[in-house]
């Protein structure tokens, strides 16, 4: 594909709640433009942006989906993101390289959840929003409830430049409002009509709304209209165009993606009124010396781009998508990576097509393009000038909020889960995978319960490891709240030499650290040379605990006496006399078990605060307070056992019909309540027994 100017760029991500039907708009865009030759379904597995297995087997769309197509000059890059919750990073990554976000909404649902959480994502990204009512052909669509449901979500703002000629099986053409034209579909074709006269009042109604709002993007403009009280048509598209590169206005569109009628003037339209790389404020960073830099989409500017998506494939190996915001870079240039420190070299660049690829030489502001076998540059990372550096401002991904432990059903296989998981980490900034080295459990961290059954399914397929999945043991801790002292002899004589070791311990609460050892021998009980397997034997012990088999914290161990033999002692068996002196005074000191308390803060709409309150009650959790965020909104703050948080990214998103959102993190370790801590010591003793059996 050629490069074309910056002016004549246009990307654009499609956003909506799933199954309004982004992906099926996606392809009557690319086949209309003659991208693709044949119009693929989603429903059949073969359309151009669900080309992942899962996609195709789940009929939902998982990644972003990137695929460029021309339209009358200009050049689209589309990138068709999830509806579903789980895969909101991918959202944010395409909402971070685009200038325009595309609201699609299903004729019959109007706005839903994912509608809502999207458009605000695109809100907080900055980015122009422009929305299509979609599904015009289905039963029951009704194009004034979805746009009143538009209007009422999402303000002033909305308004519509286009308007059906018919509905649901008679959705036969549409108004366009702004230029005073009617278009009726033939089949493929589209022909010029005259406007039914039953919409000249609507026509003048929005029309009027309109150029009060165009007239608002621009000073002049304002100036003018206040003085004569109208704009010529060529001021109202100006204004228009930089009311929506500014905001100011949400165009809405008709079509009916699945049988791709109105996909051509919805194309039209985004040539029109859609914003350039050019027409947006310069994107911002910082330099080698942590200030301030801009970088305008000027190809004479210098070279910048920032990645916003990996791949990981075992064959083809690591594949590297991004965005150019500034300068022209061709193939075989040296770049810089600015988050690394080292330099790239940009080999046998591409565009992205779905699953296929175009060649290009040359890429310049506003390109998208994708390039294979980068050394070190990964998601987030910038590539730019050495002599001209920047860090461009990267995307903000969520925090994972739902683990589970991975675990492999072939023995053997723990090394290969490491290193898949690894890879799909770096592919996708919303998964975190580490090593509990309590439990010895491999936690996978994810957005929520499919995103991280997705990530088990890629870890067979691509790099054939069978995983099951099992709730996360929670790493509990035990201590003391009492003193105790106990000594313990370890004799043993069994022919030749024998073992002797014999020491007396006290143990008492350690407020402030995990362990202290001290030593109040005064006298030779113990040589000096022993007393430290003594330290070594309770510390030891301390690793699987007593009551329950975790770890022990806070304890002060003091030595007071012991005896030796001058043949027989050793380290060892002054080790295991302080292992067994060591569980004796332990029991004996009022011993507790501790759980990990993490600190929550949960965003939620006002109207769910009882039901989200409750919840938290319900899971032990203390509230610490509540604050209004201004729109709508109230973050919840206060503390919850880690163990009832397994599922309460499912919880919340039931609660809440998928409007709340929460983030924790470890807060501190505190006693668990008796009757909780009771069948956690007996399952715990009752697996020591299996074990020993």
């Amino acid at each position: 594909m050629k490069r074309f100017p910056v002016e004549k760029v246009r990307n654009l991500a499609l956003i909506a709640h799933g199954g309004a039907g982004k992906t099926s708009l996606a392809e009557a865009m690319l086949f209309t433009a003659g991208a693709i030759d044949r119009l693929g379904r989603v429903d059949e597995g073969n359309s151009t942006m669900d080309f992942d297995p899962e996609e195709i087997r789940r009929k939902v769309s998982i990644s972003a989906g990137i695929a460029p197509l021309e339209w009358k000059g200009h050049k689209f890059t589309l990138l068709d993101t999830p509806g579903y919750f789980d895969f909101v990073g991918e959202v944010k990554a395409a909402l971070r390289v685009v200038e325009t976000a595309l609201t699609v909404v299903d004729a019959v649902a109007g706005v839903e959840v994912g509608t809502e959480l999207t458009y605000k994502h695109a809100l907080k990204a900055g980015v122009a929003r422009m929305a299509v009512i979609n599904k015009m052909d289905r039963e029951n669509a009704n194009f004034d409830k979805a746009l009143a449901s538009l209007e009422n979500a999402f303000g002033r703002s909305v308004i519509p430049f286009h308007l059906p000629i018919g509905s649901q099986a008679d959705f036969k053409g549409i108004v366009d409002v702004i230029h005073g034209k009617a278009y009726t579909f033939a089949g493929k074709e589209v022909k010029e009509t005259e406007v039914p006269a039953s919409f000249k009042g609507r026509i003048d109604e929005l029309r009027e709304k309109l150029t009060e709002l165009a007239a608002e993007s621009d000073d002049e403009l304002t100036m003018k209209f206040l003085e004569e009280g109208a704009l010529s048509d060529e001021e109202l598209v100006m204004g228009t165009k930089k009311g929506v590169a500014n905001g100011q206005i949400v165009p809405v569109f008709v079509c009916a993606g699945g049988k791709n009628f109105g996909t051509a003037l919805l194309m039209d339209a985004i040539v029109e009124y859609a914003p350039s790389p050019a027409d947006v404020a310069a994107v911002s960073g910082t330099d080698a010396n942590g200030d301030e830099v801009t970088r305008k989409a000027d190809e004479t500017a210098p070279f910048s781009a920032l990645v916003f998506k990996t791949t990981a494939d075992p064959f083809v190996g690591r594949m590297t998508i991004m965005r150019v915001f500034s300068g022209v870079v061709k193939n075989d240039t040296v770049v810089y990576n600015a988050a690394k420190g080292k330099t790239e070299k940009l080999s046998h660049m591409f565009i992205p097509k779905g699953k296929g690829q175009d060649a290009v030489t040359e890429a310049g502001p506003g390109d998208i393009i994708a390039v294979a076998k980068l050394n070190v540059s990964q998601t987030n990372d910038t590539l730019c000038d050495e002599a001209h550096q920047i860090n461009i401002t990267p995307v903000e991904f969520p925090s994972p909020v739902f683990s589970v432990a991975v675990h492999p059903k072939a023995k053997g296989d723990e090394e290969k889960i490491g290193s898949g998981l690894a890879r799909l980490g770096e592919e996708d900034q919303t998964i975190s995978v580490r090593r509990d080295p309590v439990t010895a459990e491999t936690i996978v961290s994810g957005l929520g319960e499919t995103h991280v059954d997705v990530m088990v399914d890629r870890l067979k397929r691509k790099f054939g490891v069978d995983a099951t999945t099992t709730e996360p043991k929670v790493t509990y801790k035990e201590t003391i709240r009492g003193k105790a002292q106990a000594e313990y002899k370890h004799k043993k004589q069994s022919g030749g030499r024998g073992q002797y070791g014999h020491c007396k311990i006290e143990l008492e609460p350690l407020h402030e650290g995990n362990y202290e050892f001290v030593d109040r021998i005064f006298a030779g009980a113990i040589p000096l040379n022993y007393r430290p397997a003594v330290d070594k034997g309770v510390q030891e012990s301390m690793v699987d605990g007593v009551i329950a088999g975790y770890p022990v914290q806070g304890v002060r161990c003091t030595l007071l006496d012991g005896s030796y033999h001058d043949v027989d002692s050793s380290e060892m068996a002054f080790k295991i006399a302080a292992r067994n002196a060591f569980r004796t005074a332990f029991n004996n000191a009022k011993p507790v078990l501790l759980e990990p308390i993490m600190k929550i803060e949960v965003r939620v709409p006002d109207h769910y605060m009882g039901d989200i309150m409750g919840d938290l009650n319900k899971k032990r959790g203390r509230i610490a307070g509540m604050e209004p965020t201004g729109d709508g909104y109230q973050i919840v703050k206060g503390t919850v056992p880690l163990s009832e948080m397994a599922r309460y990214a499912i919880d919340l998103r039931s609660m809440t019909q998928g409007r709340g959102e929460f983030s924790f993190e470890f807060d501190r370790y505190e006693e668990v309540p008796a009757i909780v801590a009771k069948p956690i010591i007996e399952a715990a003793a009752a697996n020591r027994k299996a074990d020993e059996d």
